[in-house]
């Protein structure tokens, strides 16, 4: 199956469309103005079941089929999606058992979105035979381009607790484990007597008097991930058992879910898609989108990825939902496609009049055509149809930083040392310190091959398996550079501390012990020697062969080492800020070889290259024009690079070469 749209050469620019919202004399207005807007793919049928299907096994495609006809007029290609996240009323009054219940014993009702139950066997029967009536009808026709499967699986429905998951958790759990005996072994059942006799006596961890099991609980968010991807699976086979040659995709929410293991699911899907959408609070948001693009396309394998959805300004579900700014959609936009997205597309087309997410903004808002942003939406159309040439390109990164969901579910359970410990916020930290010294960076999981790197970093790796740490150990034996932050290499796969006590997978390589972990209690701060300071976290650690770079100066870790090196990896057992973290990345640098760019703050440098060219995208972010001498053709201009990038300008360069360094 290829990796990209067939015959697709250019880069594809559209959103989710949702006619059956209108009037159907709306349509040819609609299609006119993509045209207008240089639309050429849109995402149709994600919310319309109940009009596809009105009564079960009964199929209306009268309104697709027009719908599909003016569009393959227009030229503009389908990405026809499964309706399959929103069940129609007549299926849940016909099979009550499939609604979710949440942990709390909670029945979820309808007149939301989201799927059902994803263990149910009506759901799941249900869903096939609609994306299967789909492929038949509109496999062969010359405008589809891509299938896109439910949306955006795990939210809101991820855990369901309902009968038909237990027996599904049951029937996952005996292929897992085989035996009863290596269950009660793997879930540590001897502590608070909780072994299990029968397995009929296994059931979901639902809300208990205390408490639950954690390893039941981390086995549960792998089953769950494996759930959902069961539903996505069956519906594949079904559409490609009927239209092998079109590509199939869901669209993934890299950073944003956590109920998904993405790293599995990317080689179920044909093409990576992806979803992002700006945290309104983050007056640094974009720094935020720049690890999403580059976490989606580290789960792509470093091949071409869809934008599937993001948003011309404002979100409606956040606490505030702040809009862009002028020129920001464009920066936004530009900044996936720098990373290494191939098309570029929103939420929605045609802003909704009604329901829940009529404050959300669209490329063809309610303000309509004299508003600034359909004048955006038009001016980034024209601008992705300069640059044609960069699809295909590749970004290429020398540093990973290392991610891994179920090392997250298993640090985000209950009782943990500290509840300031939080997985994301180490990593944002050592990713926004990345993204400011203009280093490029993949994700990884800890057991994939890391030699392509010359540096890797990870800032949260509280589940380490033996497997991993031995892939981190060939690494640095290799000659790679390693920096590991604090509340690391704790616990295996079953969420059981590892012999020989904390750290004791890396103890060789770090040249260390952990002998005690030191949270600090709220607010509290300690200062580290070298003029750095600290919050939430310290250890107790014993030297095995590692030199000191920095001590505990005050704090219950008074005179500890609290930066270490051995050889070429980097321990760091303190909360450092974005800004401090720089006496432990700058070394990590010079050791690496890798040279921190010398751009201005807040512009962003990003780099694509081909086997004929390299094309050099640059974004300032700031509100202020900056000089940036940069070689080569701006191809949204065709004109040649001039030394000034004006406030919140964007650059496409061709035949570049570097940015300042």
């Amino acid at each position: 199956m290829s990796k990209w749209l067939p015959g697709v050469t250019s880069i594809s620019y559209g959103g989710d469309y949702n006619p059956e919202q209108w009037p159907e004399e709306t349509w040819a207005e609609d299609i006119e103005l993509m045209r207008q807007a240089g639309v050429n793919l849109v995402s149709i049928g994600i919310f319309s079941w109940a009009m596809l299907e009105p009564r079960p096994g009964q199929y209306d495609f009268g309104w697709m089929d027009r719908l599909f006809a003016l569009l393959h007029g227009a030229g503009i290609r389908v990405s026809l999606g499964t309706p399959t996240a929103s069940p129609p009323a007549w299926f849940f009054h016909q099979h009550p058992e499939a609604r979710v219940v949440t942990r709390d014993g909670t029945v979820l009702g309808f007149g939301s979105r989201g799927m059902a139950s994803p263990s149910s066997p009506a759901y799941r029967e249900a869903s096939v035979s609609i994306a299967r009536a789909l492929a038949r009808r509109y496999g062969n026709h010359p405008a589809l381009a891509l299938w896109h499967v439910h949306n955006e699986y795990g939210a809101p429905v991820s855990e369901c607790y309902s009968d038909d998951s237990v027996r599904a958790f049951r029937r996952w759990l005996q292929e897992r484990y085989g035996s009863l005996d290596a269950l009660n072994r793997a879930w540590g059942t001897a502590f608070w007597g909780q072994r299990y006799g029968e397995w009929e006596q296994v059931s979901a961890p639902a809300a208990s008097a205390s408490v639950v099991n954690p390893a039941q609980r981390l086995d549960f968010a792998r089953f769950t991930s494996d759930a959902l991807l069961q539903c996505f699976i069956a519906e594949r086979d079904a559409i490609r058992a009927e239209c092998p040659g079109v590509p199939i995709t869901t669209n993934f929410m890299a950073g944003s879910c956590p109920a998904v293991d993405l790293w599995k699911w990317a080689g179920e899907v044909d093409v990576v898609a992806n979803d992002h959408y700006l945290d309104a609070a983050d007056p640094c948001n974009h720094v935020g989108l720049a690890l999403s693009a580059d976490l989606t396309r580290s789960i792509a394998g470093g091949r071409p990825w869809i934008l599937m959805e993001h948003s011309t300004s404002a979100v409606n579900w956040q606490p505030r939902n702040v809009a862009k700014r002028p020129g920001e959609l464009a920066r936004n936009a530009l900044t996936h496609l720098g990373r290494g997205a191939d098309a570029v597309m929103f939420f929605q087309w045609r802003a909704s009049r009604a329901g829940a997410e009529k404050f959300h903004s669209a490329m063809l808002p309610h303000a309509g055509t004299r508003s600034r942003v359909w004048r955006e939406v038009r001016d980034l159309g024209e601008n992705l149809a300069r640059l044609d040439e960069v699809v295909g390109s590749e970004v290429r990164a020398e540093v990973a930083i290392l991610w891994d969901w179920e090392s997250f579910w298993a640090q985000d359970l209950e009782w943990r040392p500290s509840v300031d410990v939080s997985h994301r916020e180490r990593i944002n930290a050592f990713y926004d310190r990345l993204w400011r010294d203009g280093i490029t960076v993949d994700f990884a999981h800890p057991e994939s091959d890391l030699t392509a790197y010359k540096l890797v970093v990870a800032p949260a790796s509280y589940l380490l398996t033996k497997r991993a740490a031995s892939n981190i150990r060939r690494y640095v034996e290799g000659g790679g550079t390693f920096v590991m932050s604090y509340f690391s290499a704790i616990v295996d796969e079953h969420d059981a501390v590892h012999p020989g006590g904390y750290g004791a997978p890396l103890r060789d390589v770090l040249g260390l012990t952990v002998e005690e972990l030191l949270p600090l209690r709220a607010g509290e701060q300690v200062r580290l020697s070298g003029g750095v300071t600290s919050d939430v976290w310290s250890e107790d650690i014993a030297l095995e062969g590692a030199e000191v770079l920095a001590t505990f100066e005050d704090g219950p870790a008074a005179g500890k080492p609290a930066i270490t090196r051995h050889g070429s990896a980097y321990y760091v057992a303190a909360r450092l800020g974005v800004e401090d973290l720089t006496s432990v990345l700058r070394p990590a640098y010079d050791d690496a070889g890798i040279v921190p760019s010398a751009t201005p703050e807040g512009v962003e440098v990003m780099m694509r290259r081909s086997a004929d060219n390299d094309y050099l995208i640059v974004v300032n972010h700031t509100d202020r024009p900056v000089d940036l001498p940069v070689t080569g053709t701006d191809l949204l201009t065709a004109s040649t690079s001039g030394s000034k990038l004006e406030a919140g300008g964007v650059r496409v360069c061709s035949g570049s070469g570097q940015a300042m360094r």
